[in-house]
């Protein structure tokens, strides 16, 4: 069975622009991209709905629901799972993709390894309790003062910054969009459920024609 989101998204007509359009009530109809919806709280905010998923390189979104699901179309639910609208910019990027982004943003190659920022090392006192997490970002003089428990005496951490590159920076960047969440399989159905329930329009406004179809202001003007 296809289960595909855009059956699910209402109509939208908008007056005609094209060049043959003569009259006032000519309309296209189309579907409506800005009528979307989200997953409930009690669903995106429970992870034992989810289990964790990582990309590898070249994987999208209806390959994945292939392996899945066992059925491609459904892509946008993976989307919809990790709340990501952009595919472009909120999808990971295969390795050559990257390599060449990465480039381009900050001029060359060489530029790739210039230092990006500053982030900190962990630290410990004497008992190894840690008082500094690593990878607060922080200026490259950065240094910490704290009171080792164990002795009572006073440390001051100089050399506690470690340089991130532009590369390294982006590479963190685009781990952290390769780990996402999957709906697991057996919540489908109340998902889709969900989804018939809050696509349809209400009543109440001067653009409702009925539930699947609301229709443009119509201000077009004539000479």
């Amino acid at each position: 069975m296809k289960r595909k989101y855009f059956r699910n998204v209402p109509n939208f007509d908008y007056v005609s622009r094209l060049p043959d359009s003569k009259y006032i009530n000519d309309y296209v109809q189309t579907k409506n991209l800005f009528k979307r919806v989200k997953m409930s709280e009690e669903i995106f905010g429970d992870l034992t709905f989810f289990d964790k998923f990582y990309i590898k390189d070249n994987e999208r979104p209806d390959v994945i629901a292939y392996q899945v699901y066992d059925d491609p179309n459904l892509d946008w639910l993976i989307m919809l799972s990790n709340n990501i609208i952009n595919y472009e910019s909120e999808w990971p990027m295969d390795q050559t993709t990257f390599n060449n982004y990465v480039v381009n943003k900050y001029g060359s190659y060489e530029a790739m390894y210039d230092v990006h920022h500053y982030e900190t090392q962990e630290i410990k006192d004497g008992n190894g309790s840690v008082i500094l997490e690593k990878g607060l970002i922080v200026p490259q003089d950065f240094t910490f003062t704290y009171t080792d428990t164990s002795t009572g005496s006073e440390v001051i951490a100089t050399n506690c910054t470690d340089a991130i590159t532009n590369q390294e920076y982006e590479d963190i960047i685009q781990q952290k969009k390769q780990t996402i969440y999957i709906l697991k399989p057996i919540y489908i159905t109340l998902i889709e459920e969900e989804i018939r329930n809050l696509m349809p329009y209400n009543e109440g406004t001067t653009q409702y024609v009925g539930k699947t179809l609301v229709r443009g202001d119509n201000i077009r003007l004539y000479s």
